[in-house]
């Protein structure tokens, strides 16, 4: 029985992993479809576009997928959805910031399942403007580490725009406004230097040390509200140290 049973919670666990995945590409197909809306089919003339192919791309997305996009999204064929950006605000236990960026086609839809997300898992919902002064709208690049050095990426990356790089573990964070990641990005091009992900991102401007405890409400809270289809993208300003992030690696 023991065999069964790991082949039962392998199952499980995979099961988990290609829904989320699922979820991933859907999320990642309307990024696309509202790029190409809003600023045209060709990725040449639409940097929003451009980029949203790239993370679409690094996530593994079909290209037949990413394709059908663009053409909805551009007019080319038929059955491109009314998306609507919508963000709201709130908090997870603790006192974290949340800021919550959909992307729906029913608002009454995606206004419930953040309140319930955010309720289930000890947060709340706020008034907007009541926690988006914490965060800046700044743009954001994430080079791996196995790239270049801090100094290396700095040379690059200064006259560009950029305004700082982050260790961020694995990945260096090139943080720059949100007007010039487009020009930091191109700069990596134009180098040779592969990235992760290049967008304007919400970046907070305070943040709340989290003890283990804390940072697992918070990211029990983050998970729920990325598990909605209407969720785009989930901002906190919890803070978690080092040995933190280890102990709950150990979990």
């Amino acid at each position: 029985m023991s065999g069964h049973s790991k082949w039962a919670t392998t199952k499980h666990k995979k099961a988990a992993i290609d829904a989320k995945r699922g979820k991933l590409f859907a999320k990642l197909i309307k990024n696309i479809e509202v790029a190409a809306r809003t600023g045209g089919g060709d990725p040449a003339g639409n940097p929003t576009l451009y980029d949203a192919i790239q993370k679409a791309k690094k996530s593994s997305v079909p290209n037949t997928n990413i394709d059908n996009a663009v053409k909805r999204g551009s007019g080319a064929t038929a059955g491109g959805s009314d998306w609507e950006n919508i963000t709201y605000e709130g908090y997870a236990p603790g006192g974290v910031a949340v800021l919550i960026e959909c992307l729906t086609d029913n608002r009454n839809r995606a206004a419930a399942e953040v309140r319930t997300a955010l309720t289930r898992n000890g947060g709340q919902l706020a008034d907007p403007g009541s926690v988006s002064y914490v965060f800046d709208r700044r743009g954001v690049v994430m080079v791996p580490k196995s790239e270049k050095s801090e100094d290396e990426l700095l040379e690059i990356v200064l006259e560009a725009g950029a305004e700082e790089i982050n260790d961020h573990g694995d990945a260096w964070q090139i943080v720059s406004e949100a007007t010039d990641f487009v020009a930091v990005r191109s700069a990596l091009q134009e180098a040779g230097v592969d990235y992760d992900s290049a967008e304007a991102s919400w970046v907070p401007n305070l943040q709340v040390p989290l003890d283990a405890d804390g940072a697992r409400k918070m990211i029990r809270v983050v998970e729920a509200l990325e598990d909605s289809d209407d969720v785009q993208d989930v901002f906190a300003n919890g803070d978690v140290p080092d040995d933190v992030l280890a102990e709950l690696d150990e979990d």
